[in-house]
């Protein structure tokens, strides 16, 4: 089965041919196109350029995503499109042209979750089945979820605010680090001390699992305005190391918290935020110290790509499971999304 993914709900318009063969699916190809240079001025993405952007990009992506698979339309099995959430005008680009070429070939297609896309992506590179803990860390998403068995989750946690993600990208601006701000954040970390400042780290009331960071981005600022300006090359490691302890502090012992509770023995992160050197290491200790199997995709796999809404596309069609032409995107914060189009 070969199975063609899109991506475009944010600012990266990506392709990826994926091809069931053997124990672990295979990427036959992936292609991803970045919007940073046009973003970079802005400091943040701008809606209106993303999609402009992605209309500009997204044929030229799948035809050179299927030319590197050196497959053609008629040798697809399925299209799998991100259905949601993300920018609105994004998803749509991606979202319509699926729809598109299903109508146009006659080739099924399935809409599906973003989110739940960053967590199959795993599959690419392990091997491993339900039940497992998912963690979703990104620009736009903070979640953890029960994944008992394909399209039954649970969402255990979620943002109340800013997702870590945008947290990292809100201080890297703030302390003039260069955009895209959560690498360049942790490029200033590496030579900081992560105890110079106590930064709190946010609980929530009835024992709630939920994330916030408005509160420790809200600190880091306040500190900083008490420092003499400018600030000194150490001051602002320091600062920046002292962030990232915290937001990684508050992922970490969630997510032991989760994996106590549900008693699950497999643990799968992935999103942006999940390249992070710092994160990447505390989940690798913990998931020791637990007896978990960690479950961490490489980096590319982690950022917004073709190849993981192949994969859940490939899935779903593996068990018979298609969308209608009427279905639509949706650009709210939601993992899954079921209704009577997804069938």
């Amino acid at each position: 089965m070969l199975v063609l993914g899109i991506e475009s709900s944010c600012d990266e318009t990506a392709a990826a041919v994926v091809e069931s063969s053997g124990v672990r699916p295979r990427i036959r190809s992936s292609v991803v196109t970045s919007q940073i240079e046009i973003h970079r001025r802005f400091g943040g993405v701008v809606p209106e350029l993303a999609s402009r952007n992605h209309l500009k990009m997204i044929l030229p992506v799948i035809e050179e995503a299927l030319k590197r698979a050196e497959v053609g339309l008629t040798d697809l099995s399925g299209i799998a499109v991100t259905q949601g959430p993300g920018l609105i005008g994004s998803l749509l680009v991606g979202f319509n042209l699926a729809k598109s070429l299903s109508f146009a070939t006659g080739l099924p297609y399935r809409g599906v979750s973003h989110l739940e896309s960053h967590l199959f992506a795993a599959m690419l590179e392990y091997d491993f089945d339900f039940p497992f803990l998912g963690l979703v860390v990104s620009g736009g998403h903070s979640s953890i979820i029960w994944m008992e068995k394909l399209g039954q989750y649970t969402t255990l946690a979620r943002t109340r605010d800013d997702a870590v993600g945008e947290a990292f990208d809100k201080i890297a601006k703030f302390l003039k680090l260069g955009y895209p701000g959560g690498p360049a954040l942790e490029e200033a970390a590496r030579s900081g001390n992560p105890r110079a400042y106590p930064f709190p780290r946010a609980v929530m009331k009835n024992r709630s699992l939920d994330f916030s960071y408005s509160g420790l981005k809200t600190a880091v600022i306040l500190k900083t305005r008490k420092h003499p300006a400018p600030l000194s090359p150490s001051q602002v490691s320091d600062l920046a190391a002292s962030f990232q302890e915290a937001a990684v502090d508050m992922i970490i012992s969630r997510v032991e918290t989760a994996l106590r509770q549900q008693g699950v023995n497999q643990l799968v992160a992935s999103g942006g935020v999940a390249c992070n050197s710092r994160l990447r290491e505390r989940l690798a200790e913990l998931s020791r110290s637990l007896g978990v199997r960690l479950l961490l995709p490489s980096p590319p796999l982690c950022t917004d790509n073709g190849a993981m809404v192949a994969m859940s596309g490939l899935l779903y069609f593996q068990a018979g499971l298609t969308s209608a032409l009427d279905l639509n995107a949706y650009p709210i914060e939601a993992f899954y999304q079921p209704g009577k189009n997804n069938k």
